[in-house]
């Protein structure tokens, strides 16, 4: 389960040690950054708090974290900031990372190429653009497909999907957003990612059950669990 700010993330952590069958991601998103500098080092001194303090080991992951011009233009020097020590905090404790990125493509390619991640991770509902998708692989990035890929507007999206290896492709929901075809338009959860799965099989001209044998082996690989 993923955060995005700081009471999701503690709330992933507190679901993980309930549930075996769950396991936390914890971060915070580009689009929860405070504009207070006081705020940020207090979230990031919360963050890894979390990550010091997680005995049972169900923190998988630091995310989601990232850049978004989409929704947040004023304040890109202070996202980018914020990535990179979100990235400094996965490096340290040896965590991938998760990544959220719209309409920033160039500032987080950069950025993922000056600043080693060590254990790499995954771009979480990967937006379906050709570069990004091909420096990201080349940085040795999962990839992960989401309700778009089955949208009826999504032009290319069997040309990407194509472009993934499936040895590095990752398959999720995001919910409750982006419910897939034929869900669209309405609240999206876990039941959904069979839809995701059989569009990927279309597209790959493979069987649906060793699309979800390999993806779901990719997950393991990445989150060890």
């Amino acid at each position: 389960m993923f955060g995005y700010d700081i009471p999701s993330s503690k709330f992933s952590i507190a679901l993980a040690n309930q549930y075996p069958f769950i396991t936390a991601v914890c971060g915070i998103s580009p689009n929860d950054v405070p504009e207070n500098k006081e705020t940020i080092e207090e979230m990031l001194l919360e963050i890894e708090n979390m990550l010091k303090q997680d005995q049972q080991k169900r923190i998988v992951a630091v995310g989601e974290i990232g850049l978004d011009y989409y929704w947040n233009k004023e304040n890109k020097p202070i996202q980018i900031e914020f990535f990179q020590k979100q990235i400094a905090l996965a490096n340290f404790y040896e965590l991938p990372i998760v990544i959220h990125t719209r309409e920033a493509v160039q500032d987080t390619l950069r950025i993922l190429k000056e600043k080693e991640v060590k254990k790499k991770g995954v771009f979480h509902c990967c937006p379906l653009n050709r570069e990004l998708v091909k420096e990201a692989l080349k940085l040795g990035f999962f990839i992960s497909f989401a309700g778009p890929i089955t949208f009826k507007n999504a032009k290319n999206a069997q040309e990407i999907v194509q472009m993934v290896p499936m040895e590095k492709m990752l398959l999720e929901t995001d919910s409750p957003y982006l419910a897939p075809e034929p869900k669209r338009g309405t609240r999206n959860d876990s039941r959904n990612v069979k839809f995701i799965a059989q569009k990927v099989a279309q597209f790959k001209n493979m069987p649906l059950e060793e699309v979800a044998k390999i993806t779901y082996e990719n997950a393991v690989s990445i989150f060890g669990k």
